[in-house]
């Protein structure tokens, strides 16, 4: 198997970064390309950066993001005091947007999107973000890519180094583990699980915590 260039979105928030570290690790990907609204301050000799304002405007830079076989999307924000409009407005329709734009110019690519545990797949349950990315779910899934993922993780543990990331929240997810291992995964996991999504693929394209576990070979 040839070694795959990926795109990874989200690379300055804890989930994408802890992707980007697995990615660079790992020898079956060649070339990684962060598409981010700011700069993140890393050097690799497999790291290319792409800095958009506004991924609604990604056709403007279609040179730029061809010729690659997976996107992992770990872009993401919480619903935390929003409203739906405006949440649905930046997980929803940015994600649509950027998928899109990515489709037609690499037709052959796998797409991943982290989603959260307990997304609602049906749209109409109570709880408004998971709605909302459980329709970003369904409506990815309907798009024509060689293959699309959804990944659902919980607690996640991440890779030292990482920056990323409040301590207050590790040592939630470092108590969580005590008492429910099976919630929680690490950024290794997710990210090498993403790998193995794209180069071997999937019997589901809805991934649950023990999915994710079983894909990354735990």
């Amino acid at each position: 198997m040839n070694p795959i260039k990926v795109i990874i979105t989200g690379a300055t928030g804890m989930v994408g970064e802890g992707v980007l570290f697995e990615c660079l690790q790992n020898p079956n990907v060649q070339e990684v390309l962060i598409v981010s609204r700011k700069h993140y301050d890393m050097q690799h000799h497999k790291l290319k950066e792409l800095l958009v304002p506004d991924f609604f405007s990604l056709d403007q830079y279609a040179a730029s993001i061809i010729g690659y076989q997976a996107c992992f999307f770990c872009a993401g924000i919480s619903s935390v005091g929003m409203k739906e409009d405006k949440y649905r407005y930046i997980t929803y329709d940015t994600t649509m947007a950027f998928a899109q734009s990515l489709l037609k110019v690499n037709p052959n690519m796998v797409f991943t999107y982290v989603s959260g545990s307990h997304t609602d797949s049906s749209e109409q349950g109570r709880i408004m973000w998971a709605r909302v990315k459980g329709k970003t779910e369904n409506d990815l899934a309907k798009l024509p890519f060689k293959a699309e993922y959804n990944f659902r993780p919980g607690g996640m543990l991440p890779f030292e180094g990482q920056k990323n990331w409040k301590p207050a929240y590790k040592i939630i997810v470092q108590i969580i583990k005590v008492f429910a291992p099976s919630k929680v995964i690490t950024m290794h996991e997710l990210g090498l699980a993403m790998i193995n999504a794209a180069t071997a693929g999937y019997s589901k394209n809805i991934l649950e915590i023990a999915d994710i576990k079983a894909l990354a070979g735990g």
